[in-house]
């Protein structure tokens, strides 16, 4: 025979092996049953490559969040109403001052700052692999930034009204502008509340397919993945597991719904020196917010609630699902960065080229404890425009907030606990 790599070696080698399985097969014998080394079920593989490619994916979302954030928020002075600076109120003539000018230069050069940090570091991370310390850098990096943010605004605040004082801008009387029924004919308005029924068929879609998908449902779900790619988390078939993007979103819905009405229960925001211009201004940004949040909302309630659905009921996977949910998310993140910074707070950049003042016909700041809580017991407003930051609050004084307070509690707690019994 010849010896192994030579030629003609493997035909026979091969013909040796024949010869023995005639012989085994002659003396009675089964042929051996070979085995495959590293033999894994389907569908742990599956799924195992899924995830990994689902935490790339978040991976690199995730280093876009920390500069979107950071730079929105080291934007916000330039965002704001012209007879607001820090929170303090002043005449809109402040906004060509040197020295205002120059605190909100600042303000924005710490926050680039930091955020530059935080995206270095989340970058390296990414590079590095290490999706559990980029999660940790994403929730830390976040609240970073919201700190840092609300800090330097305190900081500055306190400059601001030492500078109030003494260029001596005082109010000298406390004007304020009223409307006696709707706006006139042709002025923008945001979305009727009707356009929320648009979750009704969403949910009545999401539902449709869960009774429709049960009975071809895996008898185990993957309802978690850790960060390694590998499944940690099972729940068994049932009615609860299936119904569950159902459930979330409801409460999506019911959310959203109420990010609606709360922009047309606040209050209107009017310049006192230039209250048609103000309101006109100010309808426009409701108009544009609310588009957003209904077009937004509807469609990622939408995506979110269908894709788990289907991947539940094993249509899908859950690397699919969890794209799927992040392409949705870019309709309403994106636009609603735009409508910040191409209207401003209230529509504070809808005319950027008013004519300014030297006077201040209102000076609220006593109602504004630590810039942003809003605390007026006769004003019947319950809800305001934000003073630093772009959107609304809530009335603290009035007994209704903590009303609604405690409804958002109550509601999430109910949904926290619907789907751990659901889900387990």
């Amino acid at each position: 025979w010849p010896r192994p790599g030579a030629p003609g070696a493997a035909r026979s080698m091969d013909f040796s092996n024949v010869l023995r399985l005639k012989r085994n097969a002659h003396m009675g014998q089964k042929a051996p049953r070979q085995k495959t080394p590293g033999r894994r079920p389907i569908l742990l593989v599956a799924i195992r490559e899924a995830a990994m490619t689902t935490t790339t994916i978040i991976m690199c979302a995730v280093c876009m969040t920390i500069p979107l954030c950071g730079i929105l928020a080291a934007i916000v002075p330039y965002l704001q109403r012209r007879t607001e600076v820090f929170a303090v109120t002043v005449p809109s003539v402040a906004q060509d001052d040197a020295y205002v000018k120059g605190l909100k230069r600042k303000y924005a050069a710490i926050m680039l700052t930091v955020t530059v940090a935080l995206t270095l570091a989340c970058v390296m991370a990414a590079y590095a692999q290490r999706p559990l310390v980029l999660f940790v850098l994403l929730i830390g990096g976040t609240f970073a930034l919201m700190f840092a943010s609300y800090g330097l605004m305190l900081f500055y605040r306190r400059r601001m009204v030492s500078y109030k004082k003494e260029r001596g801008w005082v109010a000298q009387s406390q004007q304020s502008v009223a409307s006696l029924g709707a706006e006139p004919e042709g002025f923008p308005r945001g979305l009727s509340l009707k356009w929320n029924l648009l979750y009704i068929p969403v949910i009545a879609v999401t539902a449709a397919i869960a009774a429709v998908g049960y009975s071809s449902m895996p008898e185990l779900v993957p309802m978690h993945i850790g960060f390694d790619g590998a499944v940690d988390g099972w729940a068994q078939k049932s009615v609860g597991v299936v119904l569950f993007p159902v459930l979330l979103e409801a409460f999506l819905a019911i959310i959203l719904t109420f990010c609606h009405w709360q922009m047309f229960a606040s209050k209107a925001w009017k310049e006192p020196g230039a209250p048609a211009s103000s309101a006109w201004a100010y309808g426009m940004f409701v108009r544009a917010n609310s588009i957003v949040l209904v077009g937004g909302g509807v469609l990622l309630t939408m995506v979110m609630g269908i894709a788990f659905e289907l991947y539940i009921v094993g249509v899908i996977g859950i690397g699919a699902a969890v794209i799927a949910t992040l392409v949705a998310c870019v309709p309403m993140v994106v636009p609603s960065i735009a409508v910040s910074v191409v209207y401003g707070q209230c529509g504070s950049r809808v005319f950027l080229r008013m004519q300014t003042s030297d006077a201040m016909l209102v000076d609220d700041d006593d109602y504004w404890k630590l810039g942003i809580f809003y605390w007026a017991p006769e004003d019947a407003s319950l809800f305001v425009p934000e003073r630093f930051g772009v959107g609304w609050t809530i009335n603290c004084a009035r007994p209704a907030a903590w009303a609604i307070f405690g409804g958002v509690v109550v509601l999430t707690a109910v949904f926290v606990a619907a789907s751990i019994l659901m889900v387990g």
